[in-house]
């Protein structure tokens, strides 16, 4: 009884939102109706914020009526893909794996709806992956934290183990290694990209054991994994963080020597002009170094504090992932995918 308050309630809530145009809405009828699902708060300061902002410049640049929905569960991914697509919102961005099973079932139900699952790993005529390939960013970012740490050992918190997630962490780590191939490398999942509570507790103790470099991938739970650093520096350890999903230097500029960067507005706007020109459906769309979507980026306040042949080495690296003369460690999750491009 309560699942089913709890579904209906959350389909009354996305009607009533696109009732009244939803959180940014467009006076030119004319434009698409185009929507992003999200299953976090766009004010985490990277992976969600990222979409809204995409959202926000798809509005400003093809003049589109633009709607957004925070959706925490399956049967409200499946209410809020209903509520878009019987609305006439032609296009809809879920920002997420997690919503790649509720995507083919929508697109299967509304055909004429274009479905962009960021992160997933299943295809339909008018469903696509979109396949941000950050862990590109997250090897040139595990250079640098090598180069920065003391200890040689550095630390990894993530949020869902998802396989997008794995491998950012397995190429953070074969990034490490190329500079120190004896670096110790920690690795946790706490089980939820948002839970505060968790990923300090889990930075904590990656602190405790020696490491001295963190790199998180998680949502709103990146800002405990930054505190935590800054608590070690102000009880005299040296240690950084490395931000994650975009530029995160302004977010802790005291602690964050870089940040393994998705530019995820640019790929929303060049995912709208394909879309508009029929080019998407069927196959997967790639976000890449070599489209400049995707990098790393040290935070010009603390530039000064790392060594000048680690950031000519990492420049060096992310040419040669661009001419494809470097290839990062992936792991494949698009279904029938081997190796991936």
């Amino acid at each position: 009884m309560r699942s089913t308050y709890r579904r209906l309630t959350a389909g009354l809530l996305v009607a009533l939102c696109l009732a009244c145009g939803g959180e940014s809405d467009s006076d030119d009828p004319s434009g698409p109706r185009v929507a992003l699902l999200t299953s976090g708060p766009v004010s985490d300061a990277g992976w969600y914020a990222g979409a809204y902002e995409g959202l926000l410049r798809i509005e400003e640049e093809f003049g589109a009526q633009v709607s957004h929905q925070q959706t925490a569960t399956p049967a409200e991914f499946d209410e809020a893909f209903l509520a878009y697509a019987t609305s006439g919102y032609e296009l809809i961005f879920a920002h997420g794996n997690e919503y790649q099973d509720a995507a083919i079932r929508a697109g299967e139900q509304f055909p004429d709806v274009t479905i962009i699952v960021s992160g997933g790993g299943r295809i339909s005529e008018n469903v696509a992956p979109l396949i941000f390939r950050l862990e590109e960013g997250s090897y040139l970012a595990g250079m640098a934290a090598a180069a920065m740490s003391e200890s040689g050992i550095i630390g990894m918190v993530g949020g869902v183990a998802i396989p997008p997630a794995l491998g950012t962490f397995r190429a953070f780590e074969a990034g490490a290694r190329s500079i120190d191939p004896d670096i110790e490398v920690l690795e946790v999942f706490t089980g939820d990209w948002n839970d505060v509570a968790a990923a300090k507790e889990a930075a904590v103790a990656q602190l405790s054991r020696g490491a001295d470099v963190l790199i998180h991938n998680l949502d709103a739970g990146s800002f405990a994994v930054f505190q935590a650093v800054r608590e070690a520096r102000e009880a005299g350890r040296t240690a950084w963080a490395i931000g994650m999903n975009s530029n995160q230097n302004d977010v802790a500029p005291d602690v964050i020597v870089g940040s393994a960067v998705i530019r995820i507005a640019d790929a929303f706007v060049e995912t709208t002009r394909m879309w508009q020109a029929g080019e998407v459906g069927g196959e997967p769309i790639y976000a890449a170094t070599r489209q400049d979507v995707i990098d790393f980026v040290f935070n010009p306040e603390l530039i000064d504090q790392v060594p000048p042949e680690i950031v000519a080495r990492v420049a060096e690296a992310r040419n040669l992932i661009r001419s494809g003369d470097l290839d990062v460690p992936r792991v494949p999750f698009i279904e029938g995918e081997t190796g991936g491009q």
